[in-house]
């Protein structure tokens, strides 16, 4: 699995509050996943995100312009196709 957080280049606060939520969501669920932090507009450009802070999850845009909740980014995961299909051959 593989998490973008896109973010402009001056924006600090909002992201990094973004990061930590996805960090708690991956250790709440037990999951690994790649997780990257952009502050590039190109990248921001190249997936139609104007504002920010966005979230990708494998390489779709969830959340765009707020911090999302820590309840929120483990729905997101847990809604995935491989997530579901992980859980289901381990029980």
């Amino acid at each position: 699995m593989r998490i973008d957080i896109l973010c402009k280049p001056d924006s600090h606060g909002r992201c990094d509050g973004t990061m930590d939520n996805v960090r708690a969501a991956l250790n709440k669920l037990g999951v690994e996943a790649e997780v990257h932090m952009f502050r590039d507009k190109r990248k921001m450009i190249d997936n139609r995100v104007y504002v920010v802070p966005a979230l990708m999850i494998d390489d779709q845009v969830r959340v765009a312009g707020r911090i999302p909740d820590v309840d929120e980014i483990v729905r997101f995961i847990v809604e995935r196709p491989r997530y579901l299909r992980a859980v289901a051959e381990v029980a």
